[in-house]
């Protein structure tokens, strides 16, 4: 019983989270335009979705959004990480806390925030809006992930590359970076993830004209359920899987590669040992 309680928690909880996505992806493949008939398999609007002007145009707009701000942002924020961990105590400590603001700023507070700021500073609503409000509350989210294992970095280091000759370029491409490897792909993912997956501040920043998935997509739930809608979330949630099979193998990969060489080690450094057996047994005797 102690057993079978936690097992059933989480067996719902996985149906109450993936229940409704598989739905989602069951109904992309229907014929039917209405979401409560099955009338059989069709591809019929994964078709209409590439014929769509609309929705192409829009996730052109959005893959563009989230690549420029994403990257920005990392920049951004590797060189705002840099700067806090070498200011003082309470320096240092204000500037966290006003990195925090936009981390726990409700999406809607922020929108409108950034709107008037838009309108009095008479800037026309755009593309350069939507990027400048993305890198917003993309930054700190960089700022976060980058800054515990900036911190973990001995200053030794640096000081040690530096007094061998090393130009500070240099030794922030050849020691700094390859340590903020992971952090930094990691930062850029959730930068892209968040740029992709805003609708709220979207909203209010863009102009006429332009548009990402997440207003199109609102604009078309607002006259009915449309299957595009679906196979369109289809298609993310295969890109997404794909992306994690590919990470997770690449891993995979490196493990099995890891494992084969130190078997090689093992099995070298067993037959040395074997071929000595003999010559200390000489010895002692």
């Amino acid at each position: 019983m102690k057993r079978l309680f936690p097992r059933t928690v989480i067996a719902l909880s996985l149906i109450f989270l993936y229940l409704p996505i598989m739905i989602l992806i069951l109904y992309s493949f229907n014929d039917s335009k209405s979401a409560l008939n099955w009338t059989g398999f069709s591809l019929r609007w994964y078709g209409a979705l590439i014929q769509d002007r609309t929705i192409m145009t829009a996730l052109k707009t959005t893959l563009i959004l989230a690549l420029i701000s994403s990257t920005l942002s990392v920049a951004a924020g590797l060189l705002s990480s840099w700067g806090i961990i070498h200011f003082p105590r309470r320096p240092r400590e204000l500037m966290l806390k006003v990195n925090d603001l936009p981390l726990i700023n409700p999406d809607l507070v922020t929108g409108i925030s950034l709107m008037a700021l838009f309108l009095f500073l008479r800037l026309k609503f755009g593309f350069g809006t939507l990027l400048i409000a993305h890198l917003s509350f993309c930054i700190p989210y960089v700022v976060v992930t980058i800054l515990p294992q900036m911190r973990a970095l001995a200053d030794s280091q640096m000081e040690a590359a530096l007094d061998l000759g090393a130009s500070p370029f240099r030794c922030l491409t050849r020691i700094i970076l390859p340590q903020l490897r992971a952090a930094i792909l990691s930062s850029w993912l959730i930068a892209f993830t968040l740029s992709v997956d805003d609708f709220v501040i979207s909203f209010f920043t863009t102009g006429s004209g332009v548009n990402n998935v997440s207003i199109v997509v609102y604009s078309m739930a607002r006259r009915g359920i449309n299957p595009k809608i679906n196979a369109l979330s289809t298609l993310l949630l295969g890109v997404i899987f794909l992306t994690l099979v590919l990470i997770n193998s690449k891993k995979y990969i490196k493990k099995e590669n890891y494992t084969i060489e130190k078997d090689i080690l093992l099995h070298e450094f067993r037959h040395t040992d074997d071929s000595r057996e003999p010559d200390s047994a000489l010895l002692r005797r």
